[in-house]
């Protein structure tokens, strides 16, 4: 197997960070906003602070998500595009509760033209190895 570096951008990058924007937007209390991102269908499959799994239909969780009035910052790590898949990892902070920071990996396919998330895999943020920018 071999293993090449890429520094091109996404061809639909903007489209795609479109999507991530409509995420963060959810959380300031706007489910419209989630079910706009997310496939109607879309799983979360996450690890808590001890490592056990957690896994939900994320569209039972969009309610209490937009309830939380937490404050969020998002920082891209990367996006990657293969024709119509792509894959968005950040670093999911939580400026009001600290504890709930994770990072995420945000699957995406390109339906009838429109960038939907298909699932969001995540492990708490004391599981992940960051570099500190």
């Amino acid at each position: 197997m071999t293993s090449e570096k890429h520094s091109q951008k996404a061809p639909d990058y903007k489209e795609i960070i479109h999507v991530i924007q409509l995420y963060c937007e959810g959380w300031k209390g706007d489910t419209k906003k989630f079910r706009e991102a997310f496939h109607k269908d879309a799983w979360i499959f996450f690890t808590d602070p001890n490592g056990k799994l957690h896994k939900y239909l994320l569209n039972d969780c969009f309610d209490g998500w937009a309830n939380t009035n937490w404050e969020i910052d998002l920082r891209i790590i990367s996006i990657n595009q293969t024709g119509d898949i792509a894959n968005v990892t950040m670093e999911f902070k939580n400026l009001s509760n600290p504890s709930a920071s994770y990072v995420d990996s945000h699957n995406l396919l390109k339906i009838d033209g429109v960038w939907k998330i298909t699932n969001k895999t995540a492990t708490h943020i004391s599981r992940a190895a960051l570099r500190k920018a």
